[in-house]
């Protein structure tokens, strides 16, 4: 297959989206398909919806010699009118990639309506979907009714290759001394690293630990805000801001933590949960998305109502009081993570979609 691909930036940007998307990319081409990557600039929102205007997108994308054209729904923006204007120009299908809709996420009501606005126009525009939850799926649904030709594929959590046995989980359970909790990923309001931080300060200094993996520049005033809450609360001597790390040193931070806790405002699936199950690690998130599709409330994690920080706070206390039920739950999360696709096998589900599409 001849198949291109639009998005924002570079593909090797650094999010479960883009994860999601290089994945794919990889396994299409592993499978001896041609991938066009096309990079569009980021730029704020309402220059993104400038792109519909542009004569040299819309020339390249009518004279692309494609059999299915991918596109980011992030870049919907983009591309909610020039899709529009290309039918009845080209040959092939467009297929959109959908992580979760940006007016899914915690905000201001008039500017999700914005957003609601522009992602329903840019959606109807499309031959095709590849969901990553079925939250997302739903999500759409809400939005634009009977849907065209759809798949379902959850992202991989093999991408680390945890290496840990069960006796290994079981001895780290059991060490004493402070609950060593993890937070990965972009240090942005959505994830709520305030609101674990507001949790933990209501916990004995002695009884947590945390690291927080992430990039620290993709929000810096978010993240300078954070830096004065950590201070003001006097956590510095209890949390490490690591930074973005290599895929070998997150693996090590994840094998020697106990808990991951990331209880963003909205995830449309969560690789992270999924990637911390790989290393025995129940994962504390938020009932909005698609968190609760891959946790089960207190078996292999908790799910906590967006910003509620007393509960987050009770669940991580109980998991260093009681170490038999965290020792419980980390076994489980480890089974739910060997039950669930590999990346390959849900990349390879996705490359049959598509062949249906083009008709292959």
């Amino acid at each position: 297959m001849r198949v291109g691909l639009i998005i924002y930036g570079s593909l090797n940007t650094i999010s479960g989206g883009y994860l999601y998307d290089r994945m794919l990319v990889e396994h299409l081409r592993r499978q001896s398909d041609q991938v066009e990557i096309i990079a569009l600039p980021w730029r704020d929102y309402g220059r993104h919806v400038g792109d519909n205007f542009s004569c040299t997108l819309h020339r390249r994308l009518r004279q692309a010699s494609l059999d299915v054209l991918l596109q980011d729904e992030l870049n919907h923006p983009s591309l909610f009118w020039l899709n529009r204007r290309l039918k009845g120009l080209i040959h092939y299908p467009l297929v959109a990639i959908v992580h979760h809709l940006r007016c899914s996420e915690a905000r201001p009501a008039w500017q999700n309506w914005l957003y609601w606005w522009v992602e329903q126009r840019y959606l109807a525009t499309l031959d095709g979907f590849i969901f990553n939850s079925q939250a997302t799926c739903a999500a759409v649904g809400r939005l634009i009714g009977p849907r065209r030709a759809a798949v379902i594929a959850p992202p991989g959590g093999d991408r680390l290759c945890p290496a840990l046995t069960p006796a290994q989980i079981m001895a780290r359970a059991q060490q004493p001394g402070p609950l060593r909790v993890i937070f990965v990923g972009n240090l942005i309001p959505r994830k709520e690293l305030h609101t674990l931080m507001i949790a933990l300060a209501r916990l004995p200094g002695e009884s947590w630990q945390l690291e927080v993996v992430g990039s620290l520049t993709v929000d810096p005033i978010y993240v300078q805000a954070l830096r004065r809450q950590i201070a003001q609360a006097g956590l510095t001597a209890q949390v490490t801001l690591s930074g973005s790390l290599a895929d070998a040193d997150l693996a090590a931070c994840l094998a020697r933590s106990h808990l991951l806790a990331v209880p963003s405002s909205y995830e449309g699936f969560g690789i992270v949960y999924l990637e911390g199950m790989g290393f025995g690690l129940p994962a504390i998130a938020s009932t909005a998305g698609g968190a609760g599709e891959i946790i089960t409330h207190g078996r292999d994690g908790f799910l906590i109502t967006t910003g509620d920080s007393i509960a987050l706070a009770q669940h991580i206390h109980e998991l260093h009081l009681n170490r038999a039920h965290l020792l419980q739950m980390s076994l489980a999360a480890y089974r739910r993570y060997t039950t669930h696709p590999t990346w390959a096998e849900s990349t390879e589900c996705i490359r049959k979609f598509l062949q249906t599409l083009v008709g292959e």
